[in-house]
């Protein structure tokens, strides 16, 4: 959905965005912001984590629940339940699900266990950018609401090809929707990679950019797969990420939408601003 003018999402009587980027770029806090002023919120994290993926984070707590034999004895005489309460604002048990390979005495997994895992949110991850046209029908039917905003994973470059016009993931969103990217620059990188080292949370890559650091970190550190330590790699990882996902991004927003930079994300106070926002990337592009 590319327009002829800056005025032209303003005018729309129904809008619909996706905001994509790196994690903590400010994609949730815009969502959050606009939710405030009548906008839905489809967090595609959250479908994945309860529609897609719901079933197998259980299971992951039922298979660490029967090694206690209290526990076992009372899943198996069906006197306990156990669930997922994961939340727009709370997804770690999506994140501990797919966990980070490594020395399990640290809370590793073994590394063809994690890329079993990293595959299914690749599957889980497309089906829930695919059900995005239903959503916005559904908040509108159901709901009432005029305006949608979908508040995309981190992951989106990796479950869609920016180099093909005709993905069919980026051609569902784009016929219904105003594609917007939010860009780091280079001082937000820094910041984002020390953010991450604060707090290193577990997350989908592609399979074989994950494959090649595994293999470069276990030969420049002279590790063995059960001994890794998996915040170290992770951490290590994530800096190769921020430029293996830069390039993609962008080729994602030049060829389906707009791009903005971190800092006027942060400017935004109010849906007034963002759409202001809107029409400065329109007149950009």
């Amino acid at each position: 959905m590319l327009f002829d003018t800056p005025q032209g999402f303003r005018a729309l009587s129904q809008r619909s965005v996706v905001i994509f980027g790196m994690s903590g770029v400010g994609k949730t806090r815009i969502a959050n912001i606009v939710r405030g002023d009548g906008w839905f919120h489809y967090s595609v994290d959250y479908r994945i984590g309860t529609r897609y993926m719901g079933e197998h984070i259980v299971d992951n707590f039922k298979t660490e629940a029967m090694k206690s034999p209290l526990l076992r004895e009372l899943l198996m005489s069906d006197s306990i339940y156990i669930g997922s309460n994961i939340t727009f604002d709370n997804l770690s048990p999506l994140s501990t699900y797919l966990g980070k390979p490594g020395d399990p005495d640290k809370g590793g997994i073994p590394f063809e266990e994690y890329i079993r895992r990293q595959r299914e949110h690749r599957q889980a991850e497309i089906a829930a950018m695919q059900d995005t046209a239903q959503f916005i029908a559904r908040a509108r039917r159901v709901y009432g609401y005029d305006h949608f905003l979908c508040d995309t994973s981190g992951s989106l470059c990796e479950v869609v090809d920016p180099d093909d016009a005709g993905d069919p993931v980026m051609e569902s969103l784009a016929a219904h929707s105003m594609i917007l990217y939010i860009r780091e620059e280079a001082d937000h990188t820094e910041e984002l990679a020390q953010r991450f080292d604060r707090d290193p949370k577990p997350m989908y890559y592609n399979e074989d950019f994950l494959r090649g650091c595994w293999a470069e970190y276990l030969k420049d550190t002279g590790e063995t797969a059960r001994r890794v330590d998996p915040d170290a790699f992770i951490r290590w990882a994530y800096r190769r990420l921020l430029s293996w996902r830069g390039p993609r991004y962008r080729g994602m927003a030049a060829r389906w939408g707009y791009t903005a930079t971190m800092a006027e994300i942060a400017a935004v106070r109010d849906e007034a601003d963002f759409l202001d926002l809107t029409e400065v990337v329109i007149a950009r592009r």
